[in-house]
């Protein structure tokens, strides 16, 4: 991790290898929890300036302030008040655009949870390093992009190196979820409400009315509408049909299992 002591890797390269990017990323997300923001963000933005202009400017100066409000308006989509790695890649260009051509490969939630099912083949509820792999090769294919094996395997350790906080060479859901755009990503409606393992199962075993081990569309459409009420979650009809649609993208033949609805709503999973 790297430290305030160290020289910020460079802003102003007209294009950022993968690796670049991710210097960047490192250096100014701290603390590691995956968003820059506070006083990270603050060094980042005083760091941009001084690539684009030449010259530092005073953040305690009424118009470092205003400049970066205007800049949060422009970039932080979400208006969480941080950056995230996707709204990163918008404001430096990386090499290829490889991030930006994988979010235009899963640019709606339930491409994305299509995508999850295809290549989640172990039904682990991870994406590991070798099926990551396959990921990115029918991504690259899609986008005309054919790279050799080489290459291939430097984007997947870049992927893994961006979203696989804990080092443990796999990628969970919700993280794979943040390279989809912020307006798209379903899971972060749901993040106040993880529910535990105790909670998930009693909320599971009340909707599979017929005890058959899975719930259909119709009994998913009762639960997201009851755990919305009850946690006062903002969702409208529509909202909430582009939702229930994302999670069925995970369902057998309409059939939603306790494990794939688990992966989504469950906090403490033992997946």
């Amino acid at each position: 991790m790297a430290t305030q002591a160290q020289q910020p890797p460079p802003l102003h390269l007209a294009e950022l290898t993968a690796a670049q990017f991710i210097d960047i990323w490192k250096h100014f997300d701290s603390d590691g929890n995956g968003y820059i923001e506070g006083k990270e963000l603050e060094n980042f933005f005083q760091e941009l300036e001084k690539a684009r202009r030449g010259a530092g400017m005073d953040p305690s100066h009424a118009a470092f302030k205003e400049k970066m409000k205007e800049f949060m308006t422009s970039f932080d989509k979400n208006a969480d008040g941080r950056i995230e790695l996707s709204e990163l890649a918008q404001i430096l260009p990386t090499e290829e655009n490889f991030l930006l051509c994988f979010r235009e490969f899963v640019g709606s939630s339930a491409e994305f949870m299509a995508a999850w099912r295809k290549y989640d083949t172990d039904r682990s509820g991870y994406i590991e390093s070798n099926e990551l792999k396959g990921f990115l090769f029918d991504l690259l294919k899609k986008a005309n992009r054919i790279y050799d094996d080489k290459k291939l395997n430097e984007y997947t350790q870049t992927i893994l190196m961006m979203f696989d906080l804990n080092g443990d060479g796999k990628l969970g859901l919700s993280e794979m979820a943040r390279l989809l755009p912020v307006k798209e990503n379903f899971l972060l409606k749901f993040q106040g409400i993880r529910l535990s393992v105790k909670e998930f199962d009693s909320i599971f075993t009340y909707y599979d009315k017929d005890g058959n081990g899975y719930i259909d569309e119709q009994e998913l459409d009762a639960l997201l509408q009851d755990l919305c009420e009850k946690n006062k979650l903002d969702m409208d009809s529509t909202g909430l049909g582009d939702y229930k649609k994302s999670i069925m993208a995970l369902s057998d033949g309409g059939k939603l299992y306790r494990t794939e609805l688990e992966i989504v709503l469950c906090r403490d999973s033992m997946l």
